[in-house]
């Protein structure tokens, strides 16, 4: 008999916790109590909010929370789900415990969408499974995903360059695709740069410091050779990766900054106009994951969002960390020759191994080294991206990720040697200019403090991982060993930081490779030295960054003050900026302050430009 049997509709609890306990192919017995505290507090007082967001600290199942609540909502209300990851490896992760740990099944979509599954395509739509997918298969020009009900953001805190992508021309001068359009931009701009500048724009020369030098073009100088920057990308755009981008930018380059290096030239909104692609305006709600939040309205600034309200974290793990990391800084005793014996001899006794490093530069020389000295498989960022199986099968083996700090994890026996190159600061050009030229650097603590976190935390991904933690590289140390930075980090991260400052200082090559043996066994004597990072960590407090409460008072006008110029009221733009002007004061945020007067002025001149009344003389202040 071909006809399909119609089952009765299950009775859906009152809260997602209790639908764990109906899934029989689940593999663990029941949610934690701190799993169950989050929940119970959405469903409570969150379930009807517009933006909402969880926080969850890393290795505490906030994966297995954000399927509940969606399977919940999914059964409940016959709501179309979406759960985003960053990558299609996390895509692939996020479904296989879904399927072989919770005991749910959930539909994966990666690649084209002519070639997603049709069965799974019609069950997302009738509401039979929720969709997990990437960041990407949303915010495109022609997403599938364009009638979800409910939106769930993982790892919300790494979301920005996926989502701004969307909104970014970034014209790169080494690419061969746009090495002609690169060109004639420079043409564009030459009028407007110094000779050096213009050297440096063209990488003519390298010894003007071409490789920290970052810059904006002057909003009047922008606007003046705005038709003239359109008429060059609409001619070397097409059938290139920056079409979509530039459809989305072309008719509101007055609300964009052009920003300008060495290696790229960026034309971007300050903050992404999220507000204006309905895949992601238009659902009822939507939900931000995350093992780091922050306070200063940081995700706000990074989602585009006025106000995203905020769940408490649950009771206890503001002391609690997740695993053990011993940290290792060998700069503080050792030569460059001995670094490099060090790395060898870690990477022989542990086998698999980690390194992330800031730039592929360093990744391929690293890479050379390995397979020159070890002779170990290496692995990239791509060829883990959709399945790490082959990485985890290897005995002998190194993973070498370029500019990437998050959505790589391996638990448990897949890895237990991290080595961090470099400290991941600046992800963008924006974000560049904001801290090199205008001293914003307090608006990005606790982004960088994130990313620095979900660096080290790539290893230990829950309360029984440890990881050795491998620091080099010149600002990375000086930023994790430094005591006044240190009181912002959660206290047990301070105590095994301090722990192994300790043990890294005065040491030779032979101590501390005998001190990582003792590590790996993870016996008796480990046990008895990791008694002196748990006494340290009882005396530890966590402070938070400064201007916090200012940042966090600012954010909804300074996405108004995006949302005005992307509509070109230039006075109603000009009225938010004044907001933010009064409300930032301290000395903490003087540069910050000064970005805010220009983007006051800026919006007066366009004003003024176009004729509205009494903005040109605002504009002259």
């Amino acid at each position: 008999m071909a006809f399909k049997k119609s089952l009765p509709p299950n009775q859906v609890p009152d809260s997602p916790e209790k639908l764990f306990l109906d899934l029989p192919r689940r593999k663990i017995p029941d949610v934690l109590p701190h799993q169950k505290e989050v929940m119970r507090n959405y469903a409570s007082i969150a379930v009807d909010a517009a933006d909402v967001a969880l926080q969850l600290p890393t290795g505490s199942g906030k994966t297995l929370v954000g399927l509940l609540i969606a399977e919940w909502r999914r059964r409940k209300n016959q709501e179309r789900i979406v759960y985003l990851c960053p990558t299609r490896q996390l895509v692939n992760q996020v479904v296989e415990q879904a399927q072989d740990k919770y005991g749910l099944t959930v539909h994966g979509f990666t690649g084209r969408i002519r070639d997603y599954d049709p069965t799974k395509k019609a069950e997302y739509r009738t509401a039979d499974r929720v969709a997990i997918t990437t960041y990407s298969s949303l915010f495109n020009t022609n997403p599938f995903f364009n009638d979800a009900d409910i939106i769930i953001v993982d790892d919300a805190h790494a979301a920005e360059n996926y989502l701004a992508a969307l909104w970014s021309v970034k014209v790169l001068r080494c690419s061969h695709e746009y090495a002609a359009l690169h060109t004639a931009l420079c043409g564009v701009l030459k009028p407007f740069l110094s000779a050096t500048n213009f050297t440096r724009l063209t990488g003519a020369s390298e010894n003007l410091g071409t490789g920290s030098w970052v810059d904006k073009l002057p909003t009047p100088d922008f606007a003046s050779i705005r038709n003239e920057i359109a008429e060059v990308l609409d001619a070397h755009v097409v059938k290139t990766n920056l079409e979509h981008s530039w459809s989305m930018l072309r008719h509101h380059l007055s609300a964009c900054q052009l920003y300008i290096s060495s290696q790229e030239i960026l034309i971007r909104p300050l903050i992404p106009p999220t507000w204006t692609h309905g895949p992601f305006n238009n659902p009822t709600q939507r939900i931000y994951m995350s093992a780091t939040l922050g306070a200063g309205g940081d995700l706000e600034r990074l989602m585009g969002r006025r106000r995203i309200q905020r769940l408490p974290i649950p009771e206890g793990w503001d002391r609690q960390g997740v695993g053990r990391r011993f940290f290792i800084f060998p700069g503080m005793s050792l030569q460059e020759n001995e670094t490099l014996e060090l790395r060898n001899r870690m990477m022989r006794r542990a086998g698999r191994s980690l390194v992330l490093v800031t730039n592929d530069r360093v990744g391929e020389d690293i890479t050379k080294d390995v397979k020159a000295t070890l002779n170990f498989d290496t692995f990239n960022a791509d060829a883990i991206e959709d399945s790490k199986k082959s990485f985890v099968a290897s005995k002998q083996a190194v993973a070498i990720i370029a500019n990437r700090y998050d959505g790589i994890d391996f638990p448990g026996n897949e890895c237990r040697l991290l080595f961090i190159e470099g400290l991941p600061k600046a992800m963008n050009l924006q974000e560049r200019f904001l801290m090199a030229r205008m001293g914003a650097n307090v608006l990005f603590n606790e982004r960088v403090q994130t990313r620095v976190l979900q660096a080290i935390g790539r290893c230990t991904r829950s309360l029984e991982d440890f990881s050795a933690v491998v620091v080099s590289g010149e600002e990375l140390p000086d930023y994790l060993a430094d005591v006044r930075r240190r009181k912002y980090l959660h206290p047990e991260l301070q105590a095994e930081i301090s722990f192994g400052v300790e043990q890294s200082i005065g040491r030779s090559l032979t101590d501390i490779t005998e001190n990582f043996d003792i590590f790996l066994k993870n016996d008796k004597d480990w046990e008895d030295v990791n008694q002196q990072i748990v006494g340290g960590r009882k005396k530890c407090i966590q402070v938070a960054f400064p201007a916090i409460d200012e940042l966090s008072s600012i954010v909804e006008f300074e996405v108004d003050f995006q949302a005005r110029l992307w509509q070109e009221d230039y006075e109603a733009a000009l009225s938010c900026a004044e907001q933010v002007l009064a409300r930032i004061n301290i000395p903490e945020l003087r540069g910050y302050r000064a970005l805010w007067h220009y983007l006051a002025g800026s919006a007066a001149w366009l004003g003024g430009r176009d004729g509205v009344n009494g903005l040109s003389a605002k504009a002259r202040i």
